[in-house]
């Protein structure tokens, strides 16, 4: 076989037992260091970077930074006093005797590729091909290939069959809104880019496939967050027949679990199965969110019935949630609570302190009788020199405050544990909400789920205390993934459709295929699906999704990198039966 003409082997393979011997070598020019009659060059592929030394100055000419070449030499010790002990190479180099170049530059380089995480992110993304060869940059997405490569194995040690599911398929009227993709062929009409594979993972299921995963691609036209990344992304996605939610449960549970310990950073401690399970009523109440960060060791209190009985005005007639601090706080920490707690719309936040011999201090002190005094403490459980803060709103604004309030308070007085994942299952969740705008009842989440209780509860109860068998898994406060039991009976899928607003030619026109199919002996089935970006982006304590998506539009939806998105000519809008409103 003919050798490879470029290089005879990568940086991670030169050691020093090649010390005395001729070899060529690839890659990209990270620096040149000229020291007057012999020169340095930093070598770098993808597995390492190689120290180079032309003592022939002509080797250098033409040669800039981030150009792509080929150098063969004699790999020697380098001078004792040189040793880089930061990199594998750190004790050798090359003496070159002979460089080809093999891609020149020819324009000037937007940024320095070793320091490209410090650049504007526009700018970055724009030029991703060169952040990509930043050291770190690459990292992230050699650790992605890892973890997904991972996952896929445990997976299939787990009995699970990967199957892929179409990327055109019917457009949903439930969920995010739809990328829409016109069809050529048939005018006026519209394939959408499926949001999950949700209809198809459960037709496999009623196809009589056991187990399906799949690491699955997902497009939804949503606006980017820090742990959302705007347009698509990959979710774990998984489906089980014959299953109820304790055995996604545990399934989720030894999934996650195993790949969090074998790729979180060292000294990391990971939550061991089973994860604790939290209803969604407990949720908002303890933690004023259905993603609680468990390093938070705060937890909401209800004391709306206390207060009812006090003399404070302002909060009678409301929802009053409180949240007790083992610390005394300086005046300008209270100043800085009660900026923030102004800054997400609150009135104001009212507080108090216990003092060392047991009484309070602070603005509501005045409006609690002493007789009931010891009664908040017990409520609470105070002790000396603690704080305790009140919100006091309607039901659900007093649970989305105290929330963030619990969240400031534990990140600004530094109480989140150290080095550490906490996993936690969110469940029972509502069936069914009121949307206001609307002014009808809907679905809260997946309209695929079976109701607790059944068909009969769907016929008796009000349908806003309908609960679901839906679950999240939540992780140091961001949701890693949803699921749910699914519905598999019509009848009940039909009635809580009607209940929100649709009637049967819905169910036929929109969701024919699952519809049909669920008339034709359909298996109790259920599962999640685990976002692997965010569980990338948890492991690398990253502070933004797009850290670790090779090639990430921009927080505007954008991909300035290729301009998309863009216009097209009027011939390819007329082949598709198109016309752009002006």
């Amino acid at each position: 076989m003919q050798a490879n003409i470029y290089r005879d082997m990568t940086m991670a393979q030169v050691s020093e037992d090649l010390v005395g011997k001729e070899i060529r070598l690839a890659g990209w020019v990270e620096n040149i260091r000229d020291h007057g009659g012999v020169s340095f060059v930093d070598l770098r592929d993808m597995y390492g970077v190689m120290q180079v030394v032309m003592r022939d100055t002509t080797l250098l000419d033409g040669i800039t930074k981030e150009q792509c070449i080929s150098v063969a030499g004699l790999v020697q010790h380098r001078d004792e006093e040189t040793y880089n002990p930061k990199i594998p190479t750190g004790t050798i180099e090359l003496e070159a005797h002979e460089v080809d170049i093999l891609g020149k530059v020819y324009k000037q380089l937007p940024f320095e590729v070793t320091t490209s995480k410090e650049v504007r992110e526009d700018v970055r993304l724009k030029y991703r091909y060169l952040d990509l060869r930043n050291r770190k940059v690459k990292e992230n997405m050699i650790f992605r290939s890892n973890v997904i490569s991972f996952l896929r194995q445990k997976m299939t040690e787990m009995g699970f069959m990967e199957i892929q599911t179409p990327i055109l398929c019917a457009s949903s009227p439930e969920g995010a809104r739809d990328y829409i993709v016109p069809s050529r062929r048939y005018k006026g009409k519209f394939y959408a880019l499926p949001q999950a594979p949700q209809q198809y993972k459960q037709l496999l299921m009623v196809s009589g496939f056991d187990k399906y995963f799949q690491i699955a691609p997902c497009f939804r036209d949503e606006d980017a967050r820090a742990d959302r990344s705007p347009g698509e992304f990959y979710q774990l996605d998984f489906e089980m027949s014959f299953a109820t939610q304790e055995d996604v449960f545990k399934v989720g549970e030894e999934v996650l679990t195993a790949a969090f310990k074998k790729f979180a950073p060292k000294g990391y401690t990971v939550t061991e199965a089973p994860y604790p399970i939290i209803s969604y009523k407990e949720a908002m109440l303890k933690y004023g969110t259905d993603k609680p960060d468990l390093r938070n060791p705060l937890e909401i209190i209800d004391v709306t019935e206390f207060f009812q009985r006090c003399t404070f005005a302002p909060f009678h007639g409301k929802t009053v949630r409180a949240i007790a601090v083992q610390k005394k706080l300086s005046k300008g920490q209270h100043e800085k609570m009660l900026k923030f707690a102004q800054s997400i719309g609150m009135g104001g936040l009212g507080y108090l302190e216990v003092l060392e011999d047991g009484s309070y201090k602070g603005p509501i002190d005045k409006f609690i009788p002493d007789d009931m005094k010891q009664e908040l403490k017990d409520l609470a459980g105070l002790k000396e020199l603690d704080t305790i803060f009140f919100i006091a709103d309607t039901e659900k604004q007093a649970a989305l405050f105290a929330g963030q309030i619990r969240t400031e308070l534990g990140n600004r007085l530094d109480l989140l544990e150290k080095n550490a994942y906490r996993f936690c299952y969110i469940n029972d969740f509502p069936m069914f909400e009121y949307n206001v705008e609307e002014k009808k009842i809907g679905f809260t989440h997946n309209p695929f789920s079976m109701p607790q209780g059944g068909l009969e509860a769907l016929n008796e109860k009000d349908p806003l205390e309908i609960l679901a068998y839906q679950y999240d898994i939540v992780c140091n406060g961001v949701e890693l993934s949803s699921g749910a039991v699914r519905n598999h009976d019509m009848q009940i899928m039909e009635k809580a459709f009607e209940i929100a607003g649709y009637d049967k030619s819905v169910l036929e026109e929109k969701f024919g295929a699952l519809y049909n199919a669920f008339q034709f002996g359909a298996p109790p089935h259920a599962g999640m699906a685990p976002g692997v970006d965010r569980m990338i982006m948890l492991l690398r304590n990253e502070e933004n999704i797009r850290e670790v998506i090779p090639f990430p539009m921009s927080g505007t939806a954008q991909d300035l990198m290729c301009g998309a998105p863009n216009e097209v000519t009027e011939q390819q809008l007329r082949e598709v039966h198109i016309k752009v409103r002006q």
